[in-house]
């Protein structure tokens, strides 16, 4: 039984899996995307959480903390200066698995893993949907409108004395 046994070893010595995760969510926040076998985008997603949540404190020490995992200068810049104030005040769940389906040559379950704020697509096809539905929430007010009117009217012809 594997009681109090967190994490996958993904086939891995403890240094590679480590090494091997660090890249990963330098990856990820280097490109808001990537995609990758769906076990090592589950282990990704507890890392990149832990790290971000440091990362929101905003002090010399988070990123202290977390420069020990990610070694590209950039990528930590970016992180503090773009993807931070992007966050704002989500209390958590900053990423998303999405799987895709097995590979061709060996099977493997793969998935997608993105930073949840820069699914610019998602959020395009979102804001697409949303103006859709209020033209036809005018369109429908607008014609109850005209409708009303051409009531009133016959009632008004209807009442009006006939000379």
């Amino acid at each position: 039984m594997r009681h109090n046994v967190k994490g996958r070893k993904l086939g891995r010595t403890a240094s590679h899996r480590k090494a091997t995760l660090n890249s990963l969510i330098t990856s990820l926040l280097r490109y808001k995307r990537i995609k990758t076998t769906l076990a090592k985008a589950k282990e990704t997603r507890t890392f990149a959480e832990k790290l971000l949540t440091k990362a929101r404190k905003g002090d010399l020490h988070a990123k202290k903390q977390v420069m020990n995992n990610i070694k590209d200068k950039e990528v930590v810049k970016e992180l503090f200066s773009e993807i931070i104030p992007k966050i704002g005040d989500r209390p958590g769940g900053y990423t998303r698995v999405i799987k895709l389906g097995q590979r061709n040559g060996d099977a493997a379950q793969m998935a997608i893993i993105e930073l949840v704020d820069y699914n610019e697509v998602v959020t395009a096809r979102a804001e697409e949907q949303k103006e859709k539905k209020d033209a036809k929430t005018k369109e429908k007010e607008e014609k109850a409108k005209a409708e009303k009117e051409n009531e009133l009217l016959e009632q008004q012809a209807a009442e009006a004395p006939i000379k």
